[in-house]
């Protein structure tokens, strides 16, 4: 009776315990709720101050970046502003629309509606100011685009600068407030903590002394008693439970090994002589394998070339005991062609009881690829050989024809002049003046002739201009000559004003381009309009060819390398190459041609 009345008041005594103890969980967790939900909403309060005075600040910015916009704009004269006038506008709409977030909160950027008494003020002091910037900057706008009243400019300018170093000052001071601001309530915020930290210490404190510790040596005797029962059945069940999960996990390594071996290897067991003990799933498939050939040696079960067989019997003979590894050719029954990485393992089962592990890989796959990538190497080198036969010929064809062009200059016009000259000398006579007079004139004009003939035949060989003063001035002359010589209007721009000197073998090799697609707009575009124009940077000098000719297909032109036009497009690609240069050719036909050169300065010379 004494132990029955016993149990029942432990049973009270841990059920009012049970309760104090739940009451003290459930006064933690409410506690730290609490305490998360103002934390939470602090630190929101203190992003979206951050966010404020991080927008503030940037106001500032952009007020000292739309004065500095609008003094470049005034004191520098340009054609072209529409771009800086954009510029312009967005950084104006940008600042209004920051200003109204910051005045009037924002959804958006989680602005407050709400302000403080002080900051209400200093924005109602700085809006004349943000106003008096905001239509001055677009009149002034207004007047740069429609181009009137410029005279008004400056007096818009004097008043955008006063009324921004204004908003400069009363800005600071809204920064300032908003920092003030920020500071107050992350000192609320501290204490708020403080007290939650002091409250929940005292819980705990609390639930130690009156719940955690009669509870805590209640426990104890409980768990005393139910360990002492416990410990026997533990020892009784721990050898056995111990030994079949071993088992077990063994059994289960054993099927995964074998599982992956038979479907992911291509393996197979053979003995030292060859005979074949075992083959996996994924080989056998392979090799076509069943049990009816199992009576045969793995040599012939893995090839049908003979060759083959006796190679891999060799190899078996001769490195059972040290193993191999390497790639091998095999001929399956369907005549198709398989290249293995096969590695031969030698395995000892017992003792003098030998076996071979044989795992290989399909690599016929790789080995093709191979084989194609040597194939496409041997071709491509075929046809560049080819390629530059061809242009070799070209080029000893081109030397050939410009050296007798040449000496049909010289042989049909300087010649000829110069045998005329030759006789008109030895005609003169001394003794009649006025017919020596006449002789002299005429032989003065010939001469002039003659120089000019042996001026324009050394311009085709080498232009004096480019040894002399470069390759802009080379240009200009060519431009000039060409436009002269066959009529069309051929212009040259130099829109950089480049005037320094390069390498004469970068500048020849500018100059033959630049002639070469000159030469080739006249003759195959039938263009009108030609406009040659350079240009450069630091690092990059380019020239660009335009015409309004009839234009090409550059694909189809591509294809023909044999043809004169093919071969021209080749030889500028192989002239460009050669100064490190680059070249990029669109031509639409029927509306016309742009060629470009770029050529890399990185060293200029003075």
């Amino acid at each position: 009776m004494k132990k029955s009345n016993l149990e029942v008041s432990e049973k009270i005594t841990f059920k009012n315990l049970r309760r104090l103890y739940f009451f003290a969980l459930w006064t933690i967790a409410i506690t730290v709720i609490l305490s998360q939900l103002l934390i939470q909403y602090n630190l929101k309060q203190q992003l979206s101050d951050s966010k404020i005075i991080n927008i503030s600040g940037k106001q500032r910015m952009l007020s000292q970046r739309i004065t500095k916009e609008v003094l470049i704009l005034n004191f520098v004269s340009d054609t072209s502003q529409k771009k800086e006038i954009a510029h312009l506008r967005s950084l104006l709409s940008l600042w209004k629309i920051n200003q109204d977030a910051l005045e009037n909160g924002s959804d958006s950027l989680s602005f407050p509606k709400e302000k403080s008494e002080r900051l209400n003020e200093l924005y109602l002091e700085i809006k004349p100011n943000f106003d008096a910037v905001v239509e001055t900057t677009e009149l002034f706008l207004l007047n740069l685009e429609q181009k009137n009243n410029p005279e008004v400019n400056p007096k818009l300018v004097s008043v955008i600068l006063k009324n921004e170093s204004v908003f400069l000052s009363k800005m600071n001071e809204i920064v300032s407030q908003y920092d003030i601001e920020a500071h107050e309530k992350v000192t609320e915020q501290r204490k708020t903590e403080y007290w939650i930290f002091g409250f929940t210490l005292l819980v705990l404190i609390l639930e130690f002394f009156f719940i955690f510790k009669p509870t805590n040596k209640k426990i104890e005797k409980l768990i005393a008693k139910l360990l002492s029962s416990q410990k026997k059945a533990l020892k009784l069940a721990y050898d056995t439970e111990v030994i079949s999960e071993i088992k077990e996990n063994s059994v289960k390594e054993l099927k995964s090994l074998n599982y992956a071996m038979e479907n992911t290897l291509l393996y197979c067991r053979i003995a030292p002589d060859g005979s074949i003990i075992h083959v996996g799933e994924k080989f056998a498939k392979l090799l076509n394998y069943t049990k009816f050939s199992s009576n045969k040696t793995f040599s012939k079960i893995l090839t049908v070339d003979e060759k083959e067989q006796r190679n891999i019997d060799r190899i078996i003979f001769e490195k059972q005991r040290s193993g191999w590894q390497g790639e091998i050719k095999i001929l399956n029954r369907e005549d198709q062609t398989i290249w293995l990485d096969l590695s031969m393992v030698p395995v000892m089962i017992k003792k003098d009881e030998l076996e071979l592990l044989i795992v290989c890989f399909n690599i016929t796959e790789r080995k093709k690829a191979q084989q194609e990538v040597e194939r496409l190497n041997i071709e491509n080198s075929t046809e560049k050989i080819n390629q530059q036969k061809i242009i070799s010929s070209k080029i000893v064809e081109n030397q050939e024809n410009e050296q007798n062009r040449i000496a049909k200059e010289i042989h049909d016009g300087i010649g000829q002049m110069l045998t005329g000259l030759k006789f008109s000398l030895e005609s003169i006579n001394l003794d009649d003046k006025e017919k020596s007079a006449q002789k002299i004139e005429y032989l003065k004009k010939l001469s002039l002739d003659i120089i000019k003939g042996v001026r324009t035949a050394t311009f085709n060989l080498m232009p004096p201009e480019l040894s002399d003063h470069g390759i802009v001035s080379s240009l200009s002359k060519l431009t000039q000559e060409l436009s002269k010589l066959t009529g069309k209007e051929i212009l040259f721009y130099n829109k950089t004003d480049f005037g320094q000197r390069l390498d004469s073998l970068i500048e020849i090799n500018i100059y033959r381009l630049t002639q070469e697609a000159i030469n080739n707009a006249i003759k195959y575009a039938e263009s009108t309009h030609i406009i040659v124009q350079l240009s450069h940077s630091e690092t990059l000098l380019s020239v660009i060819v335009d015409d309004n000719g009839k234009g090409f297909d550059k694909a189809a032109v591509e294809k023909k390398r044999n043809s004169e036009s093919g071969m021209g497009l080749l030889f500028m690609k192989e002239r460009i190459q050669y100064i490190n240069g680059r070249s990029f050719i669109n031509s639409i036909p029927g509306e016309g041609t742009r060629i470009t050169f770029n050529i890399p300065i990185s060293k200029l010379e003075n």
